[in-house]
């Protein structure tokens, strides 16, 4: 691999040579990413990477050629795109001109929406990883896009304010330890109980379910201060139901040696949920599920080969942030399952935005919501690769799956807070 990038590096100088030849005026760079993008995992990192290291603001096209990137053509810009594979178009100034003009016709159902600056990424995840893989890690780690891990030390001293973007790893913020307690003579299930009991100590709380409660009240004030969270799996009911259940015992004896508290879903508070209201948790510990919010496997009623989600299409001009969130260049997604898979639509708030859904099953797939300044994103599922994950498979190979339209959508919401702000009208 190492010989190959030097072999690009050391022919690049003729490329961009034969390259400018072709015409002295081409000074625009256009990555597409509709069907004819070779690798659309990689063009994100190359967006990012042109966003950290050089003052360069990139046009996102929105709804054109789906949602490809437009910037000044240099010779690095080049260059990079050859080294990460991804395939990029010389154009005139003219040209360039010709397609904002396309894009901003008022009849068309396009924009062009200015990416300024790289955002300062961080992923919640466990110090010990875990031995099943995290869809976000996997895509940043592919598309060559930096990022700092933190967890719950960084989070209970104040560090996420540091941040633009953070992503919840697949945690449970209930104190539950995943309700995995079938799994406890394992190892990493002992490792992960032991250190977040450790980590509950540290900070002075009596249990597991206490600290979850104290980081989750943190994440929200990161949110409604103006910070951008992403989640996927069983992060995004657990955080909900960790935040309904601020100061009420919703552990089983099993979990943190006492019961919990037998009116506790009388005592939820949904006023301060983000996404979900009216729900109903999962009391027995041993079945993994922690509430009614997810769409059970057994009630979908469906298999890999019939498992299918589509994306809404939004205004673009005026809806430009749920537009954002939704580019792709297929607009139906295959399915894939987690410990949380879908969203029940009877628990969803009325305000909250629908991204993606499969109408037949009466369930929402993708989910998006402001909250004070910021930003929220929920994505059902584990990882858009991978049908049904195990504990203890192999991670996703991502060099198999470059052009993963399921993959992207985690991917425009890394790049989304790089993008000038508009008014959305929804």
């Amino acid at each position: 691999m190492g010989n190959s990038k030097h072999l690009k590096r050391a022919i690049l100088p003729l490329i961009i040579f034969l390259g400018l030849f072709r015409g002295a005026s081409a000074n625009q760079l256009m990555i597409p990413m509709d069907e004819t993008q070779t690798n659309h995992l990689k063009a994100y990192g190359v967006a990012f990477w042109v966003l950290k290291n050089y003052e360069t603001e990139i046009d996102w096209l929105l709804n054109y050629r789906g949602g490809s990137f437009l910037m000044p053509m240099t010779q690095n810009f080049v260059n990079e795109c050859v080294i990460r594979g991804v395939s990029y178009e010389i154009i005139s100034e003219a040209d360039a001109a010709n397609v904002l003009a396309t894009v901003r016709n008022p009849d068309a159902n396009m924009d062009a929406v200015k990416l300024q600056k790289a955002p300062k990424i961080a992923v919640y995840t466990p110090k010990s990883a875990m031995p099943w893989d995290d869809a976000v890690t996997l895509a940043l780690t592919y598309a060559e896009i930096s990022f700092d891990k933190v967890y719950d030390d960084e989070v209970l001293e104040g560090k996420l304010p540091e941040y633009d973007w953070l992503h919840l790893h697949h945690e449970d913020f209930t104190g539950q330890f995943g309700k995995f307690i079938l799994h406890a003579q394992k190892k990493w299930f002992q490792d992960q109980k032991r250190d977040l009991e450790a980590i509950a100590r540290k900070h002075g709380f009596e249990k597991v379910s206490q600290l979850r409660g104290a980081v989750a009240k943190k994440i929200w004030e990161f949110v409604q201060g103006g910070g951008y969270m992403f989640a996927m799996c069983n992060a995004t009911d657990t955080f909900e139901i960790a935040m309904a259940a601020q100061g009420v015992d919703i552990v089983e004896r099993i979990y943190d040696g006492d019961g919990m508290d037998p009116k506790a879903d009388e005592k939820l508070n949904f006023d301060a949920t983000f996404a979900f209201r009216d729900f109903k948790l999962v009391k027995d510990p041993y079945e993994v599920e922690f509430s009614s919010i997810d769409h059970r496997q057994e009630q979908r009623g469906v298999v890999e080969g019939n498992d299918f989600f589509t994306l809404f299409e939004f205004s673009a001009k005026y809806d430009p942030v749920p537009t954002m969130l939704t580019q792709n260049h297929q607009s139906v997604i295959k399915g894939f399952m987690g410990q949380t898979t879908a969203f029940r639509k009877p628990f969803i708030k009325s305000e909250v935005l629908i991204l993606a859904e499969s109408r037949e099953l009466g369930e929402a797939r993708y989910i998006h919501g402001t909250a004070g300044k910021g930003f929220w994103t929920y994505y059902g599922g584990h990882d858009p690769e991978d049908y049904q994950h195990y504990v203890d498979e192999e991670p996703t190979d991502l060099n198999l799956h470059p052009n993963s339209a399921g993959y992207r959508l985690i991917l425009n919401n890394v790049l989304f807070p790089a993008a000038k702000k508009k008014k959305m009208k929804t």
